[in-house]
């Protein structure tokens, strides 16, 4: 299910987003001012953000620059500020597409998917699970908004995991995607690595199932 963060400080109209979202098959994460929108972005990982521009703490401006510093995610300005010169400002800070109050639901539903359609067809290895990105084109991983470095073999044992979020992997299964047996099963070379790939990463997503193997949390 995708996740589509929603920064409007208008609740009404946040409400009737969300609503129509969800019942499109869609996860909407509500955000009522700039700095929480941000906050949320880095936490989430949406798959596409729908941002109203006049925003209490942070404009809907600023936080598209934000995003843009860490992100292609597909953007949706919802505005009630028509004229030309701040729908050139949106596109300049590389916004996808922008939207005027008031506006059709429908048409915007339709937005979100050709974006979210766009975006698939686009097929970037970029693998996200709850606040933790990783970008494989660029070799980039950022935890809530904040990149870490990790070893060519964390940097494989992270993207084994994100890429296949339901999956349960055995300690061989492991050794035979990522090092083909050269090292003759060691666990202990797992376990190494694994305790290092959570300690840079700050955050308790890979759960260890006893006996069997790991799997995210």
């Amino acid at each position: 299910m995708e996740t589509i963060l929603v920064v409007e400080d208008e609740k009404d109209i946040s409400q009737m987003l969300c609503v129509f979202l969800e019942s499109g098959g869609y996860r909407p994460v509500p955000a009522f001012d700039g700095v929480t929108g941000l906050q949320l972005f880095c936490q989430e990982a949406p798959d596409l953000i729908i941002l109203d521009l006049l925003l209490p703490k942070l404009d809907g401006f600023s936080l598209c620059r934000a995003v843009r510093e860490k992100s292609d995610v597909p953007v949706i300005m919802l505005t009630a500020l028509s004229d030309e010169e701040n729908q050139l400002k949106g596109y300049d800070l590389l916004a996808d597409d922008y939207v005027t109050k008031p506006f059709s639901i429908g048409i915007l539903l339709k937005k979100v998917e050709a974006l979210l359609r766009r975006q698939r067809r686009a097929g970037k290895e970029i693998v996200s699970y709850k606040s933790v990105i990783l970008d494989k084109d660029s070799y980039r991983v950022t935890v809530e908004g904040k990149e870490i470095f990790l070893t060519g073999k964390e940097f494989e044992l992270l993207y084994l995991f994100l890429s296949n979020p339901h999956r349960l992997f055995t300690k061989e299964g492991i050794m035979e995607k990522l090092w083909k047996y050269e090292y003759d099963c060691d666990e202990n070379i797992i376990y190494t690595h694994m305790k290092n790939l959570r300690k840079k990463l700050g955050v308790d997503i890979i759960k260890t199932i006893r006996g069997v193997g790991y799997k995210l949390d």
